[in-house]
């Protein structure tokens, strides 16, 4: 089972950016397709994007599209998040997961697709 260990989170203003990075370890990152959640307080964990194991495919979430790019490094087994134009409605804990299935992806995965999380990293985007 692959470990993941996300960094990268921190204090920003609005419209700020910051990336995001997740490091795999115990399985290639290759073998799975990869995505971003965020729980904000009080709410649930919401997809925020994910992307194909060969990084060729990416589906975003509504709220984040034109200023998030999700992306991946195989070779270093890390993948990314970009967070541009940082709103304050986007401060939550980020978390990265990895697919159960490498071979499918929906635009729209949820929870229960995903079989490894890491144990998150703040993200809060003052006004």
């Amino acid at each position: 089972q692959v470990q993941l260990v996300e960094s990268g989170g921190g204090l920003v203003q609005a419209g700020g950016s910051l990336r995001l990075s997740c490091a795999a370890s115990g399985r290639a990152l290759s073998s799975y397709s990869m995505g971003w959640f965020r729980q904000a307080p009080g709410k649930e964990r919401e997809f925020v994007a994910v992307i194909s194991w060969r990084g060729s495919v990416t589906y975003y979430t509504d709220s984040v599209k034109g200023r998030f790019t999700i992306s991946r490094d195989n070779a270093k087994n890390t993948m990314y998040l970009q967070m541009n134009s940082l709103k304050p409605e986007d401060t939550a804990v980020y978390y990265c997961g990895a697919h159960r299935n490498p071979f499918t992806l929906s635009p729209t995965p949820t929870l229960p697709d995903f079989g490894s999380w890491g144990q998150g990293t703040q993200v809060t985007v003052s006004s």
